[in-house]
């Protein structure tokens, strides 16, 4: 499941996925690419998993595209920017779209460099922790270029349009403990680890079933319409009105005790 570039680890119902470039600042190259990509189609296999922690070896989370060593392959640049029909995205956007249609939560914790490619990558999970001191930016600005890895996606979706256009626009540098205060991260700290484990239990805690419904049904919200949105909901609870896990939640919480899931039955 592991690549040298991108390390992923299950301990349980837990999985652990590292950035592994520390001397280039876990800066995105066709390893890192093409790990992420591999590292999310395996773990959407395992239904026992239930949170996915996603961070960078060493000292920064990811400094953005490392454009020198991806530079020196133009004939897989050209490729990679070629969409795939059946996703509607090209290589570069789905190795970090995958994580947001990941079927169970994605927390990333960052540290370091949040620039340009990291960022995306953070704002493909589901919640972000982070150091106070971290330095984050929509960096694309500084080389006359515009955000394509599918972080307009979510930016628009976490902060108000003017915010995103500002950071968007001028690639300005800011801190871990200003992106909690507008609502990029969800939470700073010195030891963002122990905020994304706290979050972890709680989600563990939960229906697997309903964490990923609740995430899919959220993530898809402001892009459909409103019939269509209504129509989502009653056919996921009707899927959990079914389901084993939810029998197990009533059950546990009728008696209060705690409960014990299955795996997920949502793809």
């Amino acid at each position: 499941m592991s690549s040298s570039s991108v390390l992923t680890d299950v301990d349980g119902p837990i999985a652990r996925v590292r950035l592994n470039r520390p001397d280039k600042l876990n800066g995105v190259d066709f390893g890192i690419l093409e790990g992420l990509l591999d590292s999310a189609s395996d773990l959407a296999k395992n239904r026992d998993l239930r949170v996915v922690l996603l961070s960078g070896e060493g000292d920064s989370f990811c400094a953005g595209l490392d454009f020198p060593s991806v530079m020196k392959q133009p004939r897989k640049v050209a490729t990679g920017f070629i969409p795939n029909p059946l996703r509607g995205a090209n290589l570069f956007q789905q190795s970090l779209w995958a994580w947001r249609k990941l079927p169970v939560p994605v927390i990333a914790i960052t540290r370091g460099h949040v620039f340009g490619a990291g960022i995306q990558l953070a704002l493909a999970a589901d919640f972000r922790f982070t150091t106070p001191d971290a330095k984050w930016s929509v960096l694309e600005a500084k080389w006359g270029l515009v955000p394509d890895m599918s972080g307009t996606v979510p930016l628009v979706e976490q902060v108000p349009l003017d915010l995103a256009k500002r950071l968007t626009m001028t690639g300005e540098i800011f801190s871990g403990e200003q992106a909690a205060a507008w609502g990029l991260a969800s939470g700073s700290d010195v030891d963002p680890d122990k905020l994304a484990l706290e979050l972890a239990g709680q989600l563990i805690e939960r229906s697997p079933d309903s964490v990923s419904g609740s995430k899919r049904l959220l993530n898809e919200a402001a892009r459909r319409s409103v019939r269509a949105q209504f129509a989502l909901e009653r056919r996921l609870q009707f899927h959990m009105l079914r389901s084993e896990n939810a029998k197990i939640a009533r059950i546990a919480g009728t008696k209060g005790e705690t409960p014990r899931f299955g795996p997920r039955t949502l793809r």
